[in-house]
């Protein structure tokens, strides 16, 4: 999950060291314990690498200038094997006189037994890293061939398990070579000039031309061009395409941080997802769905497979397509799938739900899915990543860029989508509810201006924030779609805050989590609306009662005019009224301001918490 660029130039006014320091401060979101830059100049390797954020190495290429050169390539790191130390961070040097230079992301897993070997044949080490064996590797193979691609080629065939690899070789000036399985590599192509990066961010700023590599396949670039192979040698091509977004989309925009302003993006986030979803008769088309409607309309079974915030994204969906399809979903962990034996078959539907489209637990149970039969659909947000290639059909939203590590905008879209998704089934069955997709899509349509009224009344949930910094524990209850809104709501307080939070079901409490209310403890819950079926309401504003009663400081989240709460509630936190099952794409809302003002409150990084990465490439 960490974050790699690389450039070759000549005569375009463009720097190595510029752009891929640059780069690394785009993708510093993927990994942040550690930071390196090697240049191949005339003398040689010349690098600079240290520990801590970007800003150390900054320092450290200030005092100790780099000399001049037209390659470089670049890491941020979030370790793995080996401690954020100086010696662990990337670039790591092999072959004769560490004439080479190798960034990695990804790992290594048969890495011990190979070390050995090497450490048998007299090579020595330096650091406690899996990357390293591949660099004393690769240059050992160099020095053989006298090819870098070549090198790479013979070296990979060694490897197992997950990674991106870029190297470059003091013999092979204006050359990087690097190699990608199971783990993000995209390349930039410019005029005059070439990039790598762990995704566009990387060089956005230089290029929107892009081309995505297939799985198992090695690119050479130079400042003339790319070329690609695969592990076995056979020529390959990328796929090229164009990068819709630019730099700004990756900029604060004016904002204190990535994650505010990412918050604030969420109403375009779900309207750009619900573009070009409808024909001119009203019903839904979705497109890159590779699944015919035949195979659709025979799925009986639909498992949704996703990790952390993803995972809450599918578990409000359940809901919503349940009812719509009549279909049974279940909402697994991505890296428990494919270990609790799953009932699947070819009438199964495996929606896999990712940001990034890289997270390794689930593309390993996308492949697993598919190994057993099933059709397999991904909803993404990443072009051109690992996993929509290895689905059946993907459904991408239209978040736009997330550098916050803590997920905002990603779930709200990744919940319209799965909404879509739900209602397109409907539609193809010709159930008791695909009559309603017209309706319910016009009433998605409106969510994203009651996105911002929730935006623009805000002021008094940052006021509790901060006036909560110094609390060590909140609590947060939902029932039915509110249950995973407030299972987020506490993740989102994990993640930034760093203090004890958990969501329960509310109907839990009487069955232990009351143990937990003594005076002054926050709660967070997330009311249905007064027409929610099944009297959960009621319900709901019992549950209130019980834990004011027994001294809770209630903190409400409730739809206007909803006046049956306020005797029960400290504070009433006001969201427009909608359908029940859209409510989630409100409710969450305040429950993010609510973490992001609390960390700040506390002096944290909201936009890179400690121990996180934004993308979690390994399992």
């Amino acid at each position: 999950m960490c974050g790699i660029v690389g450039y070759v130039g000549r005569d375009t006014g463009s720097t190595p060291l510029d752009v891929v320091m640059e780069g690394l401060a785009r993708l510093e979101y993927r990994g942040y314990d550690s930071a390196g830059v090697a240049l191949v100049t005339e003398s040689g390797i010349d690098q600079r690498k240290r520990a801590g954020k970007l800003e150390n190495l900054r320092t450290e290429i200030a005092a100790h200038p780099l000399a001049a050169s037209s390659t470089g390539i670049g890491h941020t790191r979030w370790a793995t094997h080996g401690g954020p130390t100086d010696e662990n961070a990337h670039p790591h040097l092999g072959g004769e006189d560490d004439a080479l230079a190798l960034v990695h992301n990804g790992i290594i897993e048969n890495f011990h037994q190979l070390k050995a070997q090497l450490l048998d044949t007299g090579v020595s080490f330096r650091s406690e890293t899996d990357t390293e064996v591949a660099a004393q590797l690769l240059g050992r193979e160099y020095a053989r061939t006298g090819d870098l691609t070549a090198a790479m080629q013979s070296v990979v065939a060694r490897l197992e398990g997950a990674f991106t690899l870029l190297a470059v070789h003091r013999d092979s000036p204006g050359t990087i070579v690097a190699a990608r399985r199971n783990s993000p590599l995209v390349v930039g192509v410019g005029d005059g000039e070439m990039f790598l990066g762990s995704d566009v961010a990387a060089f956005i700023g230089h290029t929107r031309q892009a081309v995505e590599l297939e799985q198992d396949q090695i690119v050479t670039i130079t400042p003339e061009g790319y070329s690609i192979v695969g592990f076995d040698g056979a020529p390959g091509q990328g796929k090229p395409y164009a990068v819709t977004w630019d730099a700004a989309a990756a900029e604060k925009g004016g904002y204190d941080t990535f994650m505010e302003k990412e918050i604030h993006e969420q109403p375009h986030a779900v309207a750009d997802t619900l573009l070009g979803r409808t024909d001119e008769d009203g019903r839904l088309v979705l497109d890159d769905m590779r699944v015919s409607e035949d195979e659709l309309r025979a799925v009986d079974r639909i498992y949704v497979v996703a990790c952390g915030t993803a995972a809450y994204a599918g578990m409000t969906a359940k809901y919503a397509i349940e009812h719509w399809t009549r279909i049974p979903v279940e909402v697994s962990l991505a890296h428990e799938f494919r270990y609790c034996d799953p009932i699947v078959d070819e009438r199964t539907l495996v929606v896999s739900i990712s940001q990034s489209g890289e997270t390794m637990d689930t593309l390993m149970a996308v492949k697993h899915a598919r190994e057993l039969g099933a059709r397999t659909l991904s909803i993404c947000n990443t072009h051109g990543s690992t996993i929509p290639r290895e689905s059946d059909a993907v459904l991408y939203t239209h978040a736009g860029p997330e550098i916050a590590v803590a997920s905002t905008k990603a779930f709200l879209a990744q919940i319209t989508a799965c909404y879509v998704l739900g209602l397109y089934l409907a539609q193809l069955r010709g159930g008791t509810y695909a009559d309603d997709a017209a309706q319910v899509m016009q009433e998605l349509r409106g969510i994203p201006e009651k996105i911002e009224q929730v935006l623009g009344s805000m002021d008094r949930v940052e006021e509790i924030a901060r006036f909560m910094a110094d609390t060590r524990s909140v609590l947060f209850l939902g029932r039915h779609v509110g249950f995973p809104v407030a299972m987020e709501g506490a993740l989102k307080l994990k993640e930034l805050a760093y203090i004890h939070a958990e969501g329960f079901a509310a109907g839990e409490l009487k069955h232990g989590p009351i143990a937990l209310i003594d005076a002054g403890q926050p709660v967070f819950v997330v009311v249905p609306g007064p027409d929610t079926p099944h009297e959960l309401h009621k319900k709901v504003v019992s549950n209130i009662q019980e834990i004011r009663a027994r001294g809770a400081r209630t903190l409400v989240i409730a739809q206007d005019g909803d006046t049956d709460v306020e005797p029960f509630a400290d504070e009433v936190i006001r969201i427009p009224h909608t359908s029940p099952l859209l409510q989630p794409l409100l409710a969450v809302v305040p429950l993010q301001v609510f973490a992001l003002h609390l960390s700040t409150a506390k002096g944290l990084d909201v936009d890179q918490p400690r121990n996180l990465a934004k993308s979690v490439t390994v399992e």
